[in-house]
């Protein structure tokens, strides 16, 4: 299963996270907006649809930061997680698919439950080692 997440730095460096609701599998577990990519569908075109849905917000640009293979007991096959660097237009954002959103400095990652699948990457943005801003930067055209 492909899943495709979304890291969006904003200029003060704080990150935006989601808390899964209550009823959903892995309640009020922490991850990065995001979901599963269809059939046919290509990850940076299921990120924006994602992005859509669970915020309302329109992906002006992203870049892959990383890969990760991740085994959850409860689900029958392994996921494969691309996050991506990515913009969103200005504008508000809706927490409309998560119990709440927090924008959060990278060092204050580790104090919210994440799900299991996003450790590595917690710990690379809290210590500096990946600054998303500057992976989306670097992509750009002079």
């Amino acid at each position: 299963m492909l899943v495709v997440a979304a890291v969006i730095e904003r200029e003060d460096r704080r990150l935006l996270i989601g808390q899964r609701r209550k009823t959903d599998s892995s309640a009020l577990k922490w991850e990065f907006p995001g979901g599963k990519v269809r059939e046919g569908e290509e990850p940076e075109a299921a990120l924006a649809r994602e992005l859509r849905e669970e915020l309302g917000a329109t992906l002006r640009r992203c870049r892959e930061i990383c890969r990760v293979k991740h085994t959850y007991s409860t689900l029958p096959e392994p996921l494969e997680i691309i996050f991506f660097a990515a913009a969103i237009e200005e504008g508000g954002i809706e927490a409309r698919a998560f119990e709440q959103i927090v924008w959060a400095l990278p060092r204050e990652l580790a104090g919210y439950d994440f799900l299991a699948a996003n450790s590595g990457l917690i710990a690379n943005l809290a210590t500096g080692r990946i600054k998303p801003g500057e992976i989306l930067a670097a992509g750009e055209l002079p």
